[in-house]
Order: structure tokens, then C-alpha cells, then sequence
């Protein structure tokens, strides 16, 4: 076995996530004014926290929350359930913790939202511990997630983070972390493999293989 603990990005690793999410930022971006093509071009809230990605697009430092709220209320209500795990995934988890690998979830989701996806699509019994972002902000960014997430359960010479962006990368990187991309995600191959990535997997089979060496 490679690896006997191993850490999940949730949204476009495990799930696909992003019907909800980018009818959210929609929300917020229009009561913005903010102009965007289509929906598809919100797939880049996906992923990171959007504290960072708001001001991207050109939301003021100074009103950031505000669209972080207007966000929250579709996804809270709604948006968190327009949602699926991807074709493969069940298995993949079920086979890995046969094998006695140790899984985890960190994302940069607020926790609780996390916890309910994961109850709902009833992806929870798969986990020794989900760690997401807090809800002030003050856990938000991958690393720190992950920071949280190890300071209560593994090693760092013993784990890989599995995510679909450079941020999961990235965060991984900062900690002295090994990290595999997938490329089933919203992340660019070509960017995760710029920030390190020690392995790009193609599906969640190849993703198990070569978790358990």
C-alpha cells in the first residue's frame, strides 16, 4: 500500500457539484450588476474560497461578505443538493477502506455544509473525519483546512491530498504533503501538474490503484 491516509477535496473530486454552485454565484454577481456569458463561466467558483474569487470578478473588498451571504442563500437552501458523486467514486471508497486505508475530507465548503452533502448522498460512513472551512473565515484557504485536518488525525509522511485544482496542490505543497490531481474535475490538468502534483489519475479507478500501490 502507498498511502494509509488519504485526504479528499469534496466538490469536483468526489462530487460534482457544479450546477449549485454556479447558480449561487449567479445571484450574487447579479445583484452586483457583474455581466458573465453563461453559467459555465462560474465554474471558477468551484473550488477555491470565495472570498478570494468574488473580488476577482470585481466584487469591492469592502462588500465581499455581503456576496459570500447572497451566495449562501441558494446554496444553504437549495444549490447544496444540486449535487451527485461521480460515476465510480462509491466504489473506489468502498474498496479503500476494505483495504483499511484511513480517509478524510478537507474543503474549503463550510464544515456543516460539507457534513450535509456527505449525509445526504450518504458518503459519511466512508470517513474517519471531515474538515471543512469555518464559517467566519478564519479556516478558509486549503492548507489550513488541512492544517486542522492532520493536527487531529495523520501524519503528514503518510498522506496524499486527492483534489482537481492547484489550490488543493497547493495546500498540500505548503505542508510538505504528497498530492494527486484528478482529472475528472473543474481544475486544469496543466496547472496542477505546474504546482506540483505528483500524479494526475484519470478515474477513480486508476485514483485506487494507485493509492494501494
Amino acid at each position: 500500500m502507498r498511502y494509509t491516509h488519504v485526504l479528499f477535496d469534496l466538490d469536483g473530486t468526489l462530487t460534482d457539484s457544479s450546477k449549485g454552485i454556479e447558480k449561487s454565484a449567479a445571484l450574487a454577481l447579479d445583484y452586483f450588476h457583474i455581466p458573465y456569458q453563461s453559467l459555465d463561466d462560474l465554474s471558477v467558483f468551484i473550488g477555491p474560497p470565495l472570498r478570494k474569487t468574488f473580488p476577482e470578478w470585481g466584487v469591492p473588498e469592502e462588500r465581499v461578505e455581503e456576496a459570500v451571504q447572497i451566495f449562501r442563500s441558494y446554496y444553504l437552501v437549495k444549490g447544496k443538493f444540486e449535487n451527485r458523486p461521480f460515476d465510480g467514486i462509491v466504489t473506489m471508497l468502498e474498496d479503500l477502506k476494505a483495504a483499511g486505508v484511513h480517509l478524510y475530507v478537507a474543503t474549503s465548503k463550510p464544515e456543516g455544509t460539507a457534513r450535509e452533502i456527505l449525509d445526504h448522498y450518504d458518503l459519511s460512513q466512508y470517513f474517519d473525519e471531515i474538515a471543512g472551512a469555518s464559517m467566519d473565515g478564519s479556516r478558509d484557504d486549503k492548507a489550513s483546512v488541512i492544517r486542522y485536518l492532520l493536527s487531529k488525525c495523520a501524519h503528514v509522511s503518510d498522506a496524499l491530498m486527492v483534489g482537481d485544482t492547484y489550490y488543493d496542490i497547493d495546500g498540500a505543497c505548503d505542508l510538505g504533503m504528497a498530492s494527486a490531481g484528478v482529472s475528472w474535475g473543474f481544475g486544469s490538468v496543466s496547472d496542477m501538474i505546474s504546482h506540483g502534483a505528483a500524479v494526475i489519475v484519470k478515474s477513480p479507478q486508476e485514483l485506487e490503484n494507485y493509492i494501494l500501490g
